[in-house]
């Protein structure tokens, strides 16, 4: 399991009418580890910020006068992330702007060079409706220190969202093993060692917290447009 949390700040709101990244920054996480390698760069746009924009990611144009321009750094980006499942807070508008960008010098489109993309804004969404789902939300919900985050930046937006994917996926790791990388008879075989290692008090659930169980599970099937990891080794 590959994931490539990734995020970009851009020079306004609008890929269609010619705003353009000017900084993207990716972070790797495989099995549930954060692995250290990451891709990072800021980006020449050949244009201003929108000053809203500014204000929000403080990077200005002069700053960005000797950077490398989108299509200077494309190889070296997609071979970061061939292969994975991207994560992206409010993904549609980051697709939106890689698109614009991969389009303008005829790569295709995102989707083309990843297994899919996950938006982790309805993922929290679909866990907490009504709420606030922006990162800044999470990070407080989860515990996680965002007190070093007074502009936007991709790279350090990144690295927050790793760690609230991290939390906010929690619930679909196996108790044993990362089930992507085992079989089903290995499975099997490791509980009953592990069973018998042990002598274990079993609890059974009550009828209210087996039905509050299996609609957090529907949440979860909803959110992944599947079946969540936890009905899949119930099935086993």
């Amino acid at each position: 399991m590959r994931w490539i949390i990734l995020d970009t700040e851009t020079t306004g709101l609008n890929a269609s009418t010619g705003d353009r990244i000017i900084e993207l920054a990716a972070i790797e996480v495989v099995n549930r580890n954060l692995t250290g390698r990451d891709f990072h760069t800021y980006l020449k746009p050949d244009r201003d910020s929108h000053p809203e924009a500014l204000q929000i990611h403080g990077i200005t144009t002069e700053f960005l006068a000797d950077k490398p321009r989108f299509e200077d750094v494309i190889d070296d980006f997609l071979d970061f992330i061939e292969g994975s499942e991207l994560i992206i807070h409010n993904a549609p508008f980051d697709v939106r702007f890689l698109n614009a960008e991969l389009q303008r010098i005829d790569r295709g489109v995102i989707t083309d060079y990843c297994l899919e993309v996950t938006d982790s804004l309805a993922f929290a969404k679909a866990l907490y409706p009504g709420k606030r789902n922006s990162l800044d939300a999470l990070c407080d919900r989860y515990g996680v220190s965002n007190a070093h985050r007074t502009l936007h930046g991709a790279l350090l937006d990144s690295q927050l969202l790793a760690e609230v994917w991290l939390a906010m996926t929690r619930g679909q790791d196996s108790l044993l093993d990362d089930p992507h990388d085992l079989s089903t008879s290995d499975l099997s075989s490791q509980r009953l060692q592990r069973r018998a290692a042990v002598d274990l008090l079993v609890l059974e659930p009550t009828d209210e917290e087996l039905a509050d169980h299996q609609a957090y599970l529907d949440v979860l099937d909803k959110s992944v447009k599947g079946t969540c990891v936890w009905r899949k080794i119930e099935a086993q």
